[in-house]
């Protein structure tokens, strides 16, 4: 569903020029569910707006069901976020009216694609535990409710993948589990490919793949033992280390050879800079580099 390689984006000013992806690479399986992570900064979100059809990439390739969204034109752009690509975002007032009810929300995408659903919109509203709230404006509805709603709206056009920043960022853990519960039944009932930006480790916890993005490129990805077991990651400081309480952590070797080693590794073992590096016939050894003589000097 998603093939990037070798993905570029730059942010450029008159005074300043930012690389937010140096390069990055990622492949996510038609209907996968699926979360990234990374630290602020890290171009996660610069990932998703530019999977989403909202920045465009400055090099390299990105792919998504069939549309290279590196050389798009601007109407088949409009064409692409309106049939491809569900947004959910954290600030729900980004998807929300608040002057139309949540079924009137859900069927203005409809509207704008040419044709009203009435009874899907419906159907989308129950899967999100709204049936009996389809008539109330958003002012009657509380955040929770309001972002099942945005979901809702979302899905309205049947898009090929959902794309969700930060999802439950303001709700509560109950309220969060069920959005996570409705991303599940949508995921395979639907088989929507579902990609989720989150910095809840506890929410990347309970899908079965988790990428993580440091410094504009892939690092490190981490598989669920389980694949049946929810699981809970426990909280952490290095944004990586506490998924394998249930999930295996694996290194994102690139097709260069180029891999990423977290900086705690590097600076436990005094490496900075450069490193030796040993192969004994099963294992790759990086270690500290070996006094030189003359180095001294």
């Amino acid at each position: 569903m998603i093939n990037c390689e070798g993905l570029v984006k730059i942010f450029k000013s008159e005074d300043i020029e930012v690389v937010a992806l140096q390069g990055l690479n990622l492949t996510v399986e038609q209907g996968e569910m699926m979360a990234i992570i990374g630290n602020s900064g890290s171009g996660k979100s610069t990932l998703l707006n530019i999977l989403g059809g909202l920045d465009r990439p400055s090099a390299g390739q990105v792919h998504v069901g069939g549309w290279d969204l590196l050389k798009i034109k601007e109407e088949q752009l409009v064409e692409y976020k309106r049939k491809t690509v569900g947004f959910v975002w954290q600030n729900n007032a980004r998807n929300l009216l608040p002057y139309l009810s949540a079924l009137e929300n859900v069927e203005l995408p409809m509207t704008l694609g040419g044709k009203v659903d009435r009874e899907y919109a419906k159907q989308l509203l129950e899967w999100v535990g709204l049936k009996d709230r389809m008539r109330s404006r958003l002012t009657q509805l509380s955040g929770g409710e309001q972002q099942r709603v945005a979901i809702a709206i979302a899905l309205a056009n049947r898009p090929a993948m959902l794309l969700a920043d930060e999802p439950t960022g303001s709700v509560d853990t109950a309220t969060s589990d069920q959005i996570m519960s409705i991303f599940r039944k949508v995921n395979q009932e639907l088989g929507i490919t579902i990609v989720i930006v989150t910095h809840d480790l506890a929410l990347a916890g309970k899908v079965d793949r988790v990428v993580a993005i440091r410094d504009g490129l892939t690092s490190t990805e981490f598989l669920k033992r389980n694949p049946s077991l929810d699981g809970n990651a426990a909280g952490f400081s290095s944004q990586e280390g506490g998924l394998q309480d249930v999930h295996e952590a694996f290194v994102v070797v690139d097709r260069a050879g180029r891999l990423q080693v977290p900086k705690e590794y590097l600076e436990s073992v005094g490496i900075s800079g450069r490193a030796s590096m040993e192969f004994d016939g099963e294992k790759i050894i990086i270690t500290a580099p070996k006094s030189l003589e003359g180095d001294s000097q």
